[in-house]
């Protein structure tokens, strides 16, 4: 699957508890089909994915429950900040997405909305496995373990 960095400088939305929550096994990019005033809202840097998902339904892939607030100066030809949106991928990687989705379990997490360098937006993907509490508490050991090692290596 293709994969992509982002530069940081254009990213709009980070779900940063994403990989706090889930096992991320796999990501890649996938494009968004917006509408104008949506696009106008993204470049203010106001967008939301935190409890943002993915789904496959009749061959298509959709984000649901993204927030993308309304463009102020659209009045009457605002967009609904909740409604589903397409995402654009490859139709073998929409099997391979769907194929783990059923079979294994998993889920489709975004990562991050930002704009590519031809100034088109584009969204970080994530098939992930969810974590269970005691994932959870390995991986926040982990995280002070290194905060402490780097707190030690700066010191002497």
């Amino acid at each position: 699957m293709a994969k992509k960095k982002a530069a940081d400088s254009n990213v709009v939305a980070e779900n940063r508890k994403a990989r706090f929550n889930y096992e991320i096994i796999e990501t890649l990019e996938a494009g968004l089909v917006l509408t104008g005033t949506e696009v106008k809202s993204l470049r203010e840097g106001k967008a939301s994915i935190a409890e943002a998902y993915a789904t496959e339904e009749q061959g298509e892939l959709w984000l649901i429950n993204s927030n993308l607030p309304e463009y102020l100066q659209a009045n009457r030809f605002n967009h609904n900040p909740k409604r589903r949106r397409k995402l654009l991928v490859h139709r073998t990687q929409l099997n391979k997405l769907a194929g783990a989705v059923q079979r294994e379990g998993m889920t489709l997490v975004p990562l991050k909305i930002y704009f590519d360098d031809r100034g088109m937006a584009k969204m970080e993907l994530a098939v992930g496995k969810g974590k269970n509490a005691p994932d959870k508490r390995q991986t926040i050991k982990e995280r002070e373990w290194n905060r402490q090692k780097a707190r030690i290596l700066k010191e002497g």
